[in-house]
Formats: C-alpha cells, sequence, structure tokens
C-alpha cells in the first residue's frame, strides 16, 4: 500500500454564507449542520483511512490560529499557510512540494474544508479505490457524484460510459473524462441529467504527488516555477519572503481550469454517498430538517402562517408573520434577508462592502 496523505484546502472566505462567514471565521470554521465545525467533521471523515500525522492543512494566516484551536491533534508543522488566495492550482501545488520531500510517490488525497459526507463507508470505499489506482496508474483521479437533480450550482464532468478496451478500470466504476462543464443553466443541466454521461464536479481529487507536480509543471509552466522557487527555500529563514513574492506573481487560477482540462490522463470514479458541497443557504436548508409547513428555524422564533423559510437567529428574537419562501440570517451586526432560491446572490453583498470599503462586516 502506498503511502497516503490528505490535504485539505481550508483557505476560502465563503461568501456565499455571509453574513455568518467572515474572512476571519469563514464557512469551514462554522457550526453550519451540527456541533461541529465542516473542518472538523472532514477531518473525522479520513482519520480512519490517513493518520492525523499525514494530514496536511492548507489556510490563511486570519484562519491558522482557529484551525490549531479546532484540530489540536494536527501537527502545527503539518498547517501550510498562503500569504493570500490565489485559487486551487497554487494551493495544491504548495502543498505538494512539502510532500514530495518525504515520498514522490505517496498519494495525495485533495478534499474541500467545507463538504457533507452522510454515507461515510460508502465514501471510504471510493477513497480507497481511487487511492490505488492513482497510485498503480499514475493518473489523476477525480471523484464526480451521481447527480439527483438538475443542479445549476454544481460544475459537471462528461466521461465515457462505454467500455472501449482502453481503460483497465471500466469495470470497477472509473471511467475516462471526456469533458469538464461549468455551472449550466438549468435547461442545460437537465440536458446533463437525461444523458446519462454527467456527473457533479465534487473538487475531491486523488492523484501521486510526482503526478500532479509535473502535470502543473506540463500545463501552468509560470506557476511552477514559482513553486520551484519556493521549494528550494522550504526550512530556511528565507521561506516566508520567498513564498510571499511568489505568490504576488503567481496568477490565480483554479486546479480544474488549470490542469484537468487539460491533461489527458484524467479518470473519474463515480460516487453516491450523500455529498453536498453546501454551496449556499439554500443548500443547508435543503438539508435541514422541516415541520409541517416547511420551515426550518435556529433560535427564538415565533412563526405565524409562515411556510417554506429558514431562519437561523441565534441571538435575537425573530417574528416571521405571513410570509413564505424567505432565508432570514442574523449575526451580531448584520441581517441578511432573501428569497429561497436566490442565496447564490449572497456574494453580490460581499462585493458591494469590499467596494464600499466597509470592512468591518467582511
Amino acid at each position: 500500500m502506498p503511502n497516503v496523505y490528505a490535504v485539505i484546502m481550508a483557505g476560502g472566505v465563503g461568501a456565499r454564507f455571509w453574513p455568518r462567514s467572515r474572512e476571519k471565521s469563514p464557512k469551514q470554521l462554522l457550526e453550519i449542520l451540527d456541533k461541529n465545525s465542516m473542518i472538523v467533521n472532514t477531518v473525522k471523515r479520513i482519520e480512519t483511512i490517513i493518520k492525523p500525522a499525514n494530514i496536511l492543512i492548507v489556510t490563511n494566516k486570519l484562519q491558522k490560529p482557529i484551525i490549531v484551536k479546532q484540530l489540536p491533534y494536527i501537527p502545527v508543522d503539518n498547517i501550510i499557510v498562503e500569504p493570500f488566495g490565489r485559487n486551487t492550482a497554487p494551493c495544491i501545488g504548495l502543498a505538494a512540494l512539502f510532500l514530495q520531500r518525504n515520498d514522490p510517490e505517496a498519494v495525495m488525497v485533495t478534499l474541500p474544508a467545507d463538504h457533507i459526507i452522510q454515507d461515510v463507508e460508502e465514501f471510504h470505499r471510493i477513497l480507497r479505490l481511487a487511492i490505488w489506482v492513482a497510485y498503480e496508474s499514475g493518473k489523476l483521479i477525480t471523484v464526480g457524484i451521481h447527480p439527483t437533480r438538475p443542479e445549476t450550482g454544481y460544475g459537471y464532468i462528461q466521461y465515457n460510459d462505454i467500455d472501449d478496451g482502453t481503460n483497465p478500470y471500466f469495470s470497477r466504476g472509473i471511467y475516462k473524462v471526456k469533458t469538464f462543464a461549468e455551472k449550466p443553466n438549468e435547461e442545460t443541466a437537465k440536458k446533463f441529467i437525461e444523458s446519462g454521461e454527467f456527473v457533479w464536479n465534487s473538487g475531491m481529487f486523488i492523484w501521486r504527488v510526482d503526478t500532479i507536480l509535473k502535470e502543473i509543471k506540463k500545463s501552468l509552466p509560470e506557476i511552477y516555477s514559482e513553486l520551484m522557487k519556493i521549494d528550494e527555500k522550504i526550512g530556511t529563514a528565507q521561506y516566508e519572503q520567498t513564498l510571499e513574492l511568489s505568490y504576488k506573481l503567481i496568477r490565480g487560477i483554479s486546479i480544474d481550469y488549470g490542469v484537468m482540462e487539460k491533461s489527458q490522463d484524467v479518470l473519474v470514479i463515480r460516487g453516491d454517498f450523500g455529498w453536498s458541497d453546501v454551496g449556499s443557504w439554500d443548500e443547508v436548508f435543503r438539508l435541514s430538517g422541516k415541520d409541517d409547513n416547511g420551515n426550518s428555524v435556529t433560535g427564538k422564533v415565533m412563526l405565524h402562517n409562515t411556510k417554506n423559510t429558514y431562519i437561523y437567529s441565534p441571538n435575537k428574537f425573530v417574528a416571521a408573520l405571513d410570509v413564505e419562501d424567505l432565508i432570514i440570517i442574523e449575526s451580531d451586526d448584520a441581517l441578511l434577508v432573501c428569497k429561497v432560491g436566490k442565496s447564490q446572490d449572497v456574494k453580490e453583498v460581499v462585493d458591494y462592502l469590499r467596494r464600499k470599503q466597509m470592512d468591518e462586516y467582511l
């Protein structure tokens, strides 16, 4: 069995979860659907497969102290700090630099910090299979989620569902990727579902360390060049300065755009384990328990003739009278009210606050 490491990406700000999610306490560090934060649940899900000493977390300076507090059993040296966010490709490349020092052929399981997975046993089965195939084949493996509805908030992956004899893993439910598709409109999403050739893009990746660095070198040579400058300084007094200088030059790009869409060596393994990326308040509402009128509330709330409404207000009393299809989120200094189905637009609030330099609300 190969050496296996996990890299958990935890540097995002969760703009769609404003006003609860802020730069210092983003979505992945919050308790969203249970009493553990999302990053704690992410680590707990994998620690029977990957020991805590082999779990790395990539985050930023603001969030590191909270992560250290929430995950005291993860070695502090395993928490890698980016000077500022540059999307997932540089994040993954930076983590790979640290891992290659121990074992260039180690398998790297790359996971976002803010997903929900309900069937953990099936998730483990998928991970174990993906780990072995990644090690044996030297290919890039991604996890595609069996779609249950024409979701417009997720990217999609089209795969080859016909066994042409060139894929030795076909019989085990691992397929060659044809294309990656960005978030579609509803009509296109329905066509994707009807074709039977598409899965949701989960943003989970499994590959050998040497494989992903080789692919970054091939598809993103300018980023690879900066990563090599950083690599030379790891463990020295010049590391922090070099890291910051290189990150100023590195362009922000996702691993999907930068590598996966360009590579000819991508396989997708279908997963069906109750997955959600919890990308909006609408998704939290969908996953929450509801009363007979379709409402879900947290806090001191009075409802009168109210239907299909989600209210989170642990600190202030809220009375909702004769309304329906609303999402109401309260924090210490802000209040969000939006229509159900429109919470993806919450990021517009964050953009507005940045334009107005209202940093106290970010």
